[in-house]
């Protein structure tokens, strides 16, 4: 009989694992290890496996899968437990339909409190963006732009809902942007938003944002329902 692999195989990590810092540690190997791909979509990870392979007792490693779905990373599904999550999860229409209604909100909220130090990252973030080649890291440099701007946000749980978008998005351009060719377009309305958002336009900067998202949300529909996939 052939034997499944491991999808904790492709994992290093360095034992022992002091014990508190055991569920960071774990949250944090399993995010990185699904956002690549060496854990992928539709694993299912149980907690006595995990806790023996990282030499710990369940708790802390039901406390970082908690995280994992939280952050959308994982589901839990009857009879199997916490499974990887799908790339897109749903209608990419009403994904993006609900990340419009969050990152406008935030920006809104964001804007009056932004630094110009918040304001040079993402400028910085934008420079990287046009000249990284990887799509591993594109996908969280994106992320880490759009968050520089709502980052001061003032209400946290708003900003956990908006990382939880972008993270799924971030999934999903390191698996799929070379083959839709975004990365240009992205980086013209990304540099419009930061024009608004240094101008302290907080309304323009949100028509902005919406613009894009909604054209962000036209070419993924269009790549999904190609016949190639």
């Amino acid at each position: 009989m052939t034997q499944k692999p491991n999808p904790l195989g492709s994992i290093k990590i360095n034992a022992p694992i002091p014990a508190h810092m055991a569920r960071a540690v774990i949250e944090e190997t399993l995010r990185s290890a699904i956002l690549d791909g060496r854990i992928p979509c539709g694993t299912a990870l149980r907690q006595q496996d995990l806790a023996d392979f990282f030499g710990v007792s369940r708790m802390p490693v039901r406390e970082a899968l908690r995280q994992l779905e939280a952050q959308s990373l994982l589901s839990v599904i009857a009879h199997k437990g916490a499974v990887v999550a799908p790339l897109v999860q749903g209608d990419a229409v009403e994904t993006y339909a609900l990340r419009i209604l969050l990152e406008s909100q935030a920006l809104r909220l964001s804007i009056p409190l932004l630094t110009a130090e918040d304001i040079e990252q993402a400028a910085r973030h934008i420079d990287d963006l046009e000249t990284e080649r990887d799509f591993t890291e594109i996908g969280r440099l994106n992320r880490l732009f759009h968050m520089a701007l709502y980052s001061k946000a003032p209400n946290r749980r708003l900003l956990r809902l908006v990382e939880e978008g972008l993270n799924e998005e971030e999934r999903f351009l390191r698996f799929n942007l070379e083959a839709m060719n975004l990365g240009e377009l992205s980086q013209e309305d990304h540099r419009a938003l930061l024009r608004a958002v240094g101008d302290r336009d907080v309304e323009g900067a949100v028509r902005l944002l919406e613009q894009h998202l909604n054209r962000a949300v036209e070419v993924i529909t269009r790549y999904l329902n190609s016949p190639e996939q």
